[in-house]
């Protein structure tokens, strides 16, 4: 029986790249010269540290730029709100990985309420979609692709 996996993942070297490169336009822009504003990258964390939440703002967009320069939906972040400690602001950028397991039931409950005539499993992080033919699958990837579910979704591991 044909199948896919649905997955919601990004590549942490890209990520890497893209931090890498925003701090170096940080360092170089007018705006904030004689500024501690940095970036920096915890596994699935980005910490943003500058002097004010108005230079918050402005490295966050030049973040998702970069971001997505990289290839990275930047969907999968979570903003956390501003924190200052001393005259430092900090602000933490999650970035989602995986599917966790509301949203896997409420895709599940969607494939299953739009009557597509496919199987979805649950299987840890992401799902696992069988049906007879190959058109019912690409059906349900076009459907998934035109929901928002709040997380980009990548469909992998297709097979006959």
């Amino acid at each position: 029986m044909p199948s896919f996996d649905i997955i919601s993942e990004f590549d942490p070297h890209e990520a890497k790249n893209a931090v890498d490169q925003a701090n170096k336009e940080v360092t170089t822009r007018f705006d904030f010269k004689g500024t501690d504003s940095s970036f920096e990258l915890n596994d699935t964390t980005i910490v943003m540290v500058s002097e004010s939440t108005f230079q918050l703002q402005q490295m966050f967009s030049v973040l998702c730029s970069k971001l997505t320069k990289r290839g990275i939906d930047i969907a999968c972040m979570e903003v956390k709100d501003a924190k200052g400690s001393g005259k430092l602001m900090r602000q933490e950028v999650l970035l989602k990985q995986g599917i966790e397991s509301v949203l896997a039931k409420k895709i599940v409950k969607l494939i299953k309420d739009n009557k597509l005539k496919v199987q979805a499993a649950i299987q840890g992080e992401k799902l696992r979609v069988t049906g007879k033919n190959r058109d019912d699958l690409q059906a349900t990837i076009q459907f998934l692709r035109a929901a928002n579910l709040g997380q980009p979704l990548q469909f992998d591991n297709f097979r006959e």
